[in-house]
């Protein structure tokens, strides 16, 4: 669910919406999702100084709060 979450919200930002990938790593008590998105199409999930990063973390939190469990979004370049 969290990585359908921050799969739409991402390809929602991006100019290259197929070059979205996100891969899970599930551990005991959390969960990691790594994203890569095009070179071109980092700064726009970034952010300015990291705002649509974070919003986009708040909510991923929010959302597995409401099911206990701990979810770590990692960007990767």
């Amino acid at each position: 669910m969290e990585r359908d979450l921050v799969e739409y919200i991402v390809k929602s930002l991006v100019d290259e919406p197929d070059a979205v990938d996100i891969k899970v790593i599930e551990g005991e008590k959390s969960t990691i999702l790594e994203l890569k998105v095009a070179e071109a199409d980092i700064g726009k999930v970034i952010g300015k100084n990291g705002r649509i990063a974070r919003a986009i973390r708040t909510i991923l939190s929010a959302c597995a709060n409401a099911q206990s469990k701990r979810v770590i979004l990692e960007i990767l370049d």
